[in-house]
């Protein structure tokens, strides 16, 4: 019988430019869900109760808002990501006629 063990993407976020990688990644394409739980994972990676020092707000906050299932407002995301040393920024998004260019 095979044991498989469950896979923590945390676990693997042990350096500065994979968790930067990670992040574009997931805002490229993912849903506003998916950014939130991949700001989670971060957060878990780099240790939950120094961010929620850093923010204000507590471990649970922290965990519902960043679950994926809750729904943080941009004053939550912006306290985050500037605990975790990131910032928030908005680009032009290309459009269907300049990706066939």
């Amino acid at each position: 019988m095979i044991k498989l063990s469950p896979y923590d993407t945390a676990q693997h976020l042990d350096s500065e430019e994979i968790i930067e990688e990670y992040l574009l990644a997931t805002c490229e394409d993912g849903t506003p869900s998916e950014i939130a739980r991949a700001l989670g994972t971060i957060a878990r990676a780099r240790g939950i109760t120094e961010l929620a020092q850093k923010t204000g707000l507590t471990r649970q906050a922290l965990y519902k808002a960043l679950s994926g299932e809750g729904n943080p407002g941009l004053a939550t995301i912006t306290k985050v990501a500037d605990a975790l040393g990131l910032k928030l920024s908005l680009v032009r998004a290309q459009t269907k006629d300049e990706d066939a260019a």
